[in-house]
């Protein structure tokens, strides 16, 4: 079942490249009591995730922190090796986005968001999503139709729902 608004986010164990290596986060820890947006991207470096998904976050962050928005994660079924590349790759680490690897792909079954595209080398990915999430609940949830399309899971898309 696909999570829907006021939902509350599934409890998960991601990745992140830290100075020692890949370190766990819990993501219940970085959205209690706390407004955040998550975005999440079928691959680090696939053509729209590069050019358009993470650009449109970059764009709107300080936008989103004046609404209140105390953190912008980005979540790919990829290696927090690849997912740290790819943040320096586009400015979005610096631009003060947290990348996080949902290498297994648990939480993204369990956002009920996962396709295959095995044509691309695509398996258990994410689907292209953006959400607001208070104290861990659903508040806003643009998902796209196609994993190709950034039209309504853009930076620009969810500062205008909030």
């Amino acid at each position: 079942m696909t999570i829907s608004i006021g939902d509350t986010l599934p409890e998960a164990k991601l990745l992140r490249l830290g100075a020692d290596g890949p370190e766990e986060v819990s993501l219940g820890a970085l959205t209690k009591g706390r407004k955040v947006v998550i975005f999440a991207v079928p691959g680090a470096f696939t053509p729209t995730c590069h050019s358009s998904h993470m650009p449109s976050f970059i764009r709107s962050k300080d936008a989103l922190a004046a609404k209140g928005v105390e953190e912008v994660i980005c979540i790919a079924v990829n290696d927090p090796f690849v997912m740290k590349a790819w943040g320096e790759a586009t400015g979005g680490a610096e631009a003060g986005i947290t990348l996080l690897s949902d290498s297994g792909s648990a939480f993204t079954r369990a956002m009920g968001m996962t396709f295959d595209a095995p044509p691309a080398g695509l398996l258990a990915r994410s689907k292209r999503y953006a959400l607001l999430a208070e104290n861990g609940v659903v508040k806003v949830l643009h998902l796209e139709e196609s994993p190709g399309a950034c039209d309504v899971s853009g930076g620009e898309s969810m500062l205008d729902a909030i």
